[in-house]
This record gives C-alpha cells, sequence and structure tokens, in this order.
C-alpha cells in the first residue's frame, strides 16, 4: 500500500508551529515526516535510511540500493535535531560532532541536501 503524502500547506504549518514553540507531539511528527518526504523527493533513491524515531524515516540518495536487513548506510536522530538541520537552524557538523547524530556508512553524511527545501515560494 502506498504511503499518504503530507500536504504542504499542513506540513509547514507543523514546521512553523515548531519553530515557534507551540507544537505538541502530533504537530511534530507532522513536522518530522513533512521534512523526511521533502528529503526523499529532493534526493531520491534508496542508498540511504534516514531515521527519526519514533516518527519516521525515509530513503533517499541515489546510489547502491540494498534488499534485505539493515541498509549499509544508516542516519538516525531525534526530531529536534532532524528539525533544526531540514530548517537550516543547525549545522551537520556540529549535530554530528555533539553526538546527536548516529551516521553509518561511507554515503551518510547529509551536509549536500540539508537544509531541505521546505518552503513552497509563493509568487
Amino acid at each position: 500500500m502506498a504511503q499518504l503524502k503530507i500536504a504542504a500547506i499542513a506540513g509547514e504549518a507543523s514546521i512553523r508551529m515548531v519553530k515557534e514553540g507551540r507544537a505538541d507531539r502530533d504537530a511534530t511528527a507532522t513536522a518530522v515526516r513533512y521534512l523526511l518526504q521533502v528529503l526523499g523527493r529532493d534526493a531520491e533513491g534508496n542508498s540511504v535510511e534516514v531515521r527519526v524515531p519514533p516518527h519516521g524515516a525515509v530513503q533517499a540518495i541515489e546510489g547502491p540500493n540494498h534488499t534485505r536487513g539493515t541498509p549499509p548506510n544508516v542516519v538516525e536522530m531525534d526530531a529536534e535535531t532532524w528539525i533544526a538541520l531540514a530548517t537550516g537552524t543547525r549545522q551537520w557538523a556540529d549535530a554530528l560532532n555533539s553526538g546527536d547524530i548516529s551516521a553509518s556508512g561511507s554515503r551518510a553524511d547529509l551536509t549536500a541536501y540539508l537544509p531541505v527545501a521546505w518552503e513552497r515560494i509563493e509568487l
């Protein structure tokens, strides 16, 4: 079964709620999932699995595919870290050096893909 996509208006509203410090657990989960969805869209592929437990995960980035078991390239972090990285309020190297990210595998560096383009451009 195909996974439902989060509408941009709902995802963006949830991200703003988190950034303004007024998000509940549901809004935080929606923000995380929406940002993962955007990463998956913009960095299409499945050589790296990005996990933000318990909210979601996405496979992204072009490269060798895996078919069974744990993928060779895994990035895992908490929701606060993911939202900060994906929205550009925190840098990958800082989060990695502080231990807020667990990254394994030769492709498990998301620097080139962050921040994600989560805001719609209004013309």
